[in-house]
């Protein structure tokens, strides 16, 4: 249900909106960024409401939000025309500013509440329900996940060829407040609430594998997480991730073209690269279970190395494998160091504030990250200083990951 709020349920809409609008491609894009990195700012706040008031509140409202928002969206430009009616003959640059200003607003709320808070909150529920097995559990949730983003495409492409773009909306909405229903129902903000325990009950005399401790020995407020070395490096290796997973998805046609081949060969990489992504974050998130974090860290910045080394060298065929690789490990990996670190690192009383924090850092990522890549189009006239930018931060994390330790 945060797919609205998802790039990959944005981007269906975008054309629509920029006819009806009137609007340049320029325009929307500079306004999707300002809605994205305006959310990121608000998102330690919301982790702490989550750290507050549980899982179960906060997602009801947020649904209810998220679908006023979707209603909101689909008459963004009659409201719009409507504020410049209300104006006495407006100068010609009013007539852009308000339209604009009112799709940054759509923007906002979407991304804060669909891709950010609703995100956080279920994520974390998830996690508090699993210790021991809260890898296997992440393992289960990305499949789902994964599944629900590459389908979701072809289900609002299907109900925009039925009921128009701004039906479309308003029908996600109404299966919005379906959800809130849903979460009144089954939401439970942790076991404990519900006289349960984390796993259940383990097996007397049963043998089991050596699991690697889940939570520290002490939970730790997010003013203390920020003082710790390890949080900064997973952090960064998470908007890094974002912003170059991001940036090459956004301007993948255009990257390809330069290289000399056609949109056809571009769009064929998402099937091997989600299939990477999928069996990589399941292997991975069983295995951190037993493992160290910092292990599954470094095979998330080798796929930023793969990829951006793909990116470089695309016009050869060895680019094009690496950009498949790399797009899917980082992907893979992404989907467990932001949602089983936290938990494992700082504990779960500060949860939400930390990884709300966490997010902020990652949507901002992925917000900049297409005009950073554009901007380097445009001023050196190739992508490639922006992959060799991302594969020189990289390469310092891969150096860094020796340091990595479970804070004390």
């Amino acid at each position: 249900m945060s797919i609205p709020g998802q790039t990959v349920g944005v981007s269906v809409f975008t054309d629509y909106l920029i006819e009806a609008l009137s609007l340049s491609r320029n325009s929307i894009s500079m306004a999707y960024l300002v809605g994205t990195v305006s959310s990121a700012l608000m998102l330690s706040s919301a982790g702490k409401a989550y750290d507050k008031y549980g899982a179960r509140l906060p997602a009801i409202i947020v649904s209810v939000l998220l679908a006023g928002t979707l209603v909101y969206l689909s008459v963004v430009d009659h409201i719009s025309l409507g504020i410049v009616k209300i104006l006495s003959n407006p100068a010609p640059v009013i007539r852009t500013v308000v339209p604009f200003t009112a799709i940054c607003i759509g923007f906002f709320a979407l991304r804060f509440l669909g891709q950010g808070t609703l995100t956080m909150i279920s994520r974390n529920m998830v996690m508090k329900w699993f210790e021991k097995k809260r890898g296997i559990a992440n393992a289960v949730l990305g499949i789902t996940i994964s599944l629900g983003f590459s389908i979701a495409p072809r289900i609002l492409d299907g109900a925009i060829a039925n009921f128009g773009w701004r039906g479309a909306w308003q029908i996600i909405a109404g299966f919005l407040l379906l959800f809130g229903s849903m979460a009144y129902l089954f939401y439970r903000d942790d076991p404990q609430t519900a006289g349960l325990q984390p796993d259940g009950k383990t097996v007397p005399g049963k043998r089991r594998r050596q699991h690697i401790e889940s939570l520290p020995s002490r939970d730790f407020t997010l003013r203390e997480t920020k003082r710790t070395y390890s949080f900064w490096f997973f952090n960064i290796a998470l908007a890094l991730s974002a912003l170059l997973v991001t940036a090459f998805t956004f301007h993948v046609i255009s990257i390809f073209q330069e290289s000399g081949m056609d949109r056809t060969a571009a769009v064929n990489i998402f099937l091997p690269a989600s299939l990477i992504a999928v069996t990589s974050q399941f292997i991975g998130s069983w295995a951190s279970d037993y493992i160290k974090l910092k292990y599954i860290g470094f095979v998330q910045l080798l796929g930023i190395l793969l990829l951006s080394a793909g990116i470089f060298f695309l016009e050869k065929n060895i680019g094009y494998l690496l950009v498949i690789s790399g797009m899917g490990l980082t992907q893979g990996m992404m989907g467990i160091t932001s949602t089983i670190t936290w938990p494992r690192f700082y504990g779960l009383r500060y949860l939400g504030a930390v990884s709300g924090y966490a997010m902020a850092w990652t949507v901002a990522g992925s917000a900049l990250g297409p005009y950073l890549f554009s901007l380097a189009f445009v001023v050196l006239g190739s992508y490639d200083s922006g992959a060799l930018l991302c594969g020189g931060i990289g390469l310092l994390g891969l150096l860094g990951v020796f340091f990595v330790k479970k804070p004390a």
